[in-house]
């Protein structure tokens, strides 16, 4: 069964904006599907069990220019 990690992002403010979050998302080790709602401020990745973290991931939003934590 896969991982399923939900993120809160704040920072987005258009389209392009919550594709380059899911870029950033995609790039991480056993993701298999990411996807973004702007409007809900959240990301949700499907990644292969144990593949990768909700601090690796938070950390490559971060590193797109937007705010990430685990939401609730």
């Amino acid at each position: 069964m896969a991982d399923v990690i939900a993120l809160s992002v704040t920072g987005m403010h258009c389209g392009g904006c919550a594709a380059g979050v899911e870029k950033a998302l995609r790039r991480a080790p056993g993701v298999t599907a990411v996807t973004v709602g702007l409007a809900q401020g959240r990301a949700e990745v499907t990644a292969q069990p144990g593949s990768v973290t909700a601090e690796q991931l938070i950390a490559l939003v971060e590193e797109a220019g937007f705010e990430a934590a685990l939401a609730s």
